[in-house]
């Protein structure tokens, strides 16, 4: 047997970030949505942890034990004293080092797909144990929605959404790597004195009633990896002027870059912004894809095992 999960992309509608800690990492007010964009995990029995990947940037994706979702296995295996004897096919959708959390998506998935096939039944808390020991977004990408991240990105609050937001997402040609965005935002603050991390009211308020016009308004200046991201990547700077002109509401870096996204009033003005990107030249492909989008779930089951809904 075989068992495929698919799990969301993510855009931070709000990355507000602390300054460094002593371990290195940032404190956050992290604002996560699940967005329509899924990769696709599928674990098999093996005889012993392999890893293959297909889909737009599969090239770029590590088939070692570094990968992401292979240290989840790992991980799982080791709580319940098993051997991670599992083959872990990746179908990426999901743009790889693009700042939606591909990665995590993918770890989320290999969790909860080995839990299924290995019928070790890990309780929800222990599975998002596991998630925040393998990074800081993969407990958001478990359970998916909206949520408040917190600490370095990992303490979640389930958020209320009032309806569905429509975005577009121009994948650049190029990746980001999330430490060296974090590097230059600590570069460019060195002499400042960064205020701590909080959660905007005005944007929860804006997503707990669906208001797209005040979330348009709060989105451009959310994002606090933003100047980092475009002073490693100064191009994006001309993707978020196109799709400006092209009718976005609003647009920002998502996460550390540099993939960029765009809020559109309804799902025909997304469409419109994503041929006017296409168009300008300035990134590889625009996606169309709505929010709120369910967290990790099973093929064939109606609603994800682990949504805090559940």
């Amino acid at each position: 047997m075989s068992v495929t999960v698919r799990v969301p992309a993510k855009v931070n509608v709000q990355l507000a970030v602390g300054g460094a800690r002593p371990d290195g990492f940032h404190d956050l007010a992290n604002v996560f949505l699940a967005v329509g964009l899924y990769d696709e995990v599928t674990a098999t029995p093996a005889d012993e942890l392999t890893v293959t990947c297909e889909g737009p940037g599969a090239d770029q994706v590590p088939l070692d034990r570094t990968n992401l979702a292979a240290r989840a296995a790992l991980a799982l295996a080791e709580r319940h004293g098993i051997e991670a004897a599992v083959h872990l096919r990746i179908a990426k959708d999901i743009p790889v080092a693009g700042g939606m959390a591909g990665g995590s998506a993918d770890a989320a998935g290999a969790l909860l797909a080995c839990d299924t096939l290995w019928g070790t039944n890990t309780s929800r808390d222990e599975l998002l144990d596991i998630c925040a020991e393998l990074g800081s977004d993969v407990p958001f990408s478990l359970v998916g929605g909206a949520a408040l991240g917190t600490g370095r990105g990992e303490q979640l609050q389930p958020l209320d959404v009032g309806g569905s937001f429509h975005w577009v997402f121009a994948v650049a040609d190029g990746g980001l790597s999330t430490p060296a965005v974090y590097r230059e935002f600590d570069r460019l603050h060195a002499h400042d004195v960064v205020p701590e991390p909080v959660a905007s009211q005005v944007l929860l308020d804006a997503l707990a009633k669906g208001d797209v016009d005040a979330l348009a308004a709060f989105l451009p200046d959310s994002n606090g990896l933003q100047p980092a991201a475009l002073s490693l990547f100064p191009k994006l700077a001309d993707t978020l002027a196109e799709g400006r002109a092209a009718g976005a509401l609003a647009a920002l870096v998502s996460g550390s870059g540099p993939t960029t996204a765009f809020l559109a009033r309804d799902a025909d003005s997304a469409r419109t912004i994503a041929e006017g990107l296409l168009a300008s030249g300035t990134c590889r492909a625009a996606r169309v894809a709505d929010s709120p989008a369910p967290g990790a779930t099973v093929s064939g089951k109606p609603k994800p095992r682990y949504s805090d809904a559940s």
